[in-house]
């Protein structure tokens, strides 16, 4: 988010309207347009037609819950998705990352949390489209950051946001350990540096899309206790 760049436009769903005014309000005081939506069918439908920056998705709502909006919306688009979730309520926070969200925030939280949860995933999302030309190849795996693709052995891999900024952080410094703390400030952002299970979730779901075996990894390899890296050898095994 850019004084000079255009406004992101983040949809909010909850079936709170009292939420929905609050979440509204903030948002608009640092710029950004926002629609609201209480069905999470109608929210489905809007963000298929106009294509949100982010999504702001709580979990507990009748009908449809979070959880199935997000797979739902997985199915079209690799929105940045922020899940609101129950104090305490730990497994739905590994639920939704499982699912392909970004973030969480848990209720109740303060107008500056979430602020700086959306500012954090915007600027993830705006270092994404940094450009970049020269194409990086590791044994089949090929990354293209200019075109933001990827593919394994010339099969195209779809990957969320997130789950290609870290490939990608990996992919420039091939064959070195980047460390934990080092890795997450750079994709999450520095005050999420402490966040490990962000890291280990995620290196999971790259494997998972990656690798042969994910059970014994090629590509992205780990120095337990320190970091992960990606072997340009793609020959070598690590948890």
């Amino acid at each position: 988010m850019t004084a000079t760049g255009p406004k992101p436009t983040v949809l909010v769903i909850d079936d709170d309207p009292r939420m929905l005014r609050l979440i509204r309000l903030n948002l608009e005081r640092i710029g950004c347009r926002v629609q609201t939506e209480q069905r999470p069918q109608d929210a489905l439908e809007w963000a298929e037609m106009q294509s949100p920056d982010i999504v702001i998705l709580d979990v507990m709502m009748p009908g449809m819950d979070g959880f199935e909006a997000l797979s739902r919306l997985r199915e079209f688009s690799s929105v940045p998705v922020i899940m609101l979730t129950a104090k305490g309520e730990e497994p739905d926070k590994v639920k939704g990352l499982e699912l392909g969200a970004d973030d969480y925030v848990t209720k109740p939280f303060g107008p500056r949390e979430l602020l700086a949860r959306v500012r954090a995933v915007l600027r993830r999302n705006e270092l994404g489209h940094v450009p970049q030309s020269a194409t990086i190849s590791v044994g089949g795996l090929t990354v293209f950051p200019g075109r933001r693709r990827v593919e394994v052995n010339g099969s195209p891999i779809h990957l969320t946001p997130t789950e290609y900024r870290l490939l990608l952080e990996l992919a420039t410094n091939r064959d070195r350990v980047l460390l934990h703390q080092e890795l997450l400030t750079k994709v999450w952002g520095p005050e999420y540096r402490d966040e490990t299970d962000y890291l280990w979730t995620y290196v999971r779901y790259l494997r998972n899309k990656i690798e042969p075996d994910p059970s014994a990894p090629r590509y992205i390899l780990s120095e337990p206790g320190v970091g992960y890296y990606l072997a340009s050898d793609a020959a070598g095994q690590g948890a």
